[in-house]
């Protein structure tokens, strides 16, 4: 009895490694469709040992490159020694070259020009002097939904970006209002691409979030402050808190780094938010605030992110406490606190020394989240 499509896909998609998927396409042709379908629909490719075979393989045949959707291209992680594949059978690349064939970067924007149904792109650089590659954007036709970019803000990504109407998720890891022109590359336009559906986004510098925000529905931002100095920083804070309000949706998350975290600016963060967001209340997310260690200076925190009705988690910074609050007993004295003036707070995120450590609210009982990653609940709150 012959098995049907959605036999063959259902059988597919429970083959446990890529190397039985790519045994079956050889030696089954009616599961052959399914296979390549469960191969290629999602990779993440490194290095450039095997990887390079694979866009050489997609540029040149483009039956195979339709099935790509989800696609993460990772450059020099691990310093060349990476695996090129996601997959438990694959060995790690041994050669300790770390540089790459003269031809890479163009047999990857091959590739990337037939994976016409592509809706997923992550391109990671692990060095500055692959930054500037944007270029192999030019001619792609697929429509994204979400794009990690780590390439420099050029003509060819500004360029890119104007062609993508569908794209919810952008992460960019460089921005700017212009830029060196050049025969090749002229300037950087003033006017950011309108991205009408954009969502959720995450940024380096917070000139990017000003620029992008405003009259676009994005819901969730993370970004960093740039400036150092406090009068600096107020300016910064005040041109992004303007843009959030012109966002067309209420901000539901607000991630903010910082290269120092002080109580007393993290005192006016708080203040600042309620005032120029508090027509558009819907905040549930909100980072990364230094934790005053003074209890009076607690107090007041706590006094002021009561103005956040629908604040669900926030994520504090301690590492400037001494004793380090980090033991369960001491992170659940803390975590009860601050519920007793904020008790719609489900979760709270306490970093130090950049290691994060996630406590949840079950059935009014404070525990450790272990199941949680800290770096991602601001997308998912």
């Amino acid at each position: 009895m012959e098995l049907s499509q959605e036999v063959h896909s259902i059988i597919a998609r429970y083959v446990g490694s890529r190397s039985d998927l790519l045994s079956l396409c050889r030696v089954s042709k009616r599961f052959q469709k399914e296979a390549e379908r469960a191969l290629y629909n999602t990779l993440h490719l490194r290095g450039h040992t095997r990887s390079v075979s694979l866009y050489s393989v997609l540029g040149r045949t483009p039956r195979l490159a339709l099935l790509v959707e989800a696609l993460s291209i990772y450059v020099d992680e691990g310093n060349g020694q990476e695996g090129d594949m996601d997959d438990d059978d694959d060995q790690s690349d041994t050669s300790s070259e770390s540089s790459y064939p003269d031809d890479f970067w163009s047999t990857v924007a091959s590739a990337l020009r037939q994976t016409t149904k592509l809706r997923f792109l992550s391109v990671y650089l692990g060095r500055v002097n692959h930054s500037s590659q944007a270029w192999i954007l030019d001619g792609c036709t697929f429509q994204l939904r979400t794009f990690h970019s780590d390439f420099d803000w050029d003509h060819h990504l500004e360029t890119f970006l104007r062609s993508q109407p569908a794209l919810h998720d952008l992460y960019l890891a460089d921005y700017r209002t212009a830029g060196p022109s050049s025969p090749s590359c002229p300037a950087v336009a003033r006017t950011p691409p309108s991205l009408p559906l954009l969502s959720l986004l995450e940024c380096t510098f917070s000139e990017a979030a000003v620029a992008l925000v405003p009259g676009r529905p994005v819901e969730r931002v993370k970004t960093c402050f740039s400036k150092a100095k406090i009068e600096d920083k107020r300016a910064e804070l005040r041109a992004l808190l303007t843009s959030l309000r012109r966002s067309k949706k209420p901000l539901r998350a607000l991630d903010l780094a910082d290269d120092s975290y002080q109580s007393s600016f993290t005192l006016e963060l708080v203040t600042s938010i309620d005032r120029v967001l508090s027509s558009r209340h819907g905040l549930r997310y909100l980072g990364t605030l230094a934790y005053p260690v003074d209890p009076t200076e607690r107090v007041d925190f706590y006094t002021r992110l009561m103005r956040l009705p629908h604040l669900q988690c926030v994520e504090l910074e301690v590492t400037e406490w001494e004793p380090p609050p980090m033991t369960p007993a001491a992170l659940r004295a803390l975590t009860y606190e601050l519920r007793i003036y904020c008790p719609q707070v489900e979760r709270v995120v306490y970093v130090y020394d950049f290691d994060r450590v996630v406590m949840k609210v079950v059935d009014n009982l404070c525990v450790l989240d272990n199941e949680a990653v800290a770096e991602t609940l601001w997308r998912e709150i």
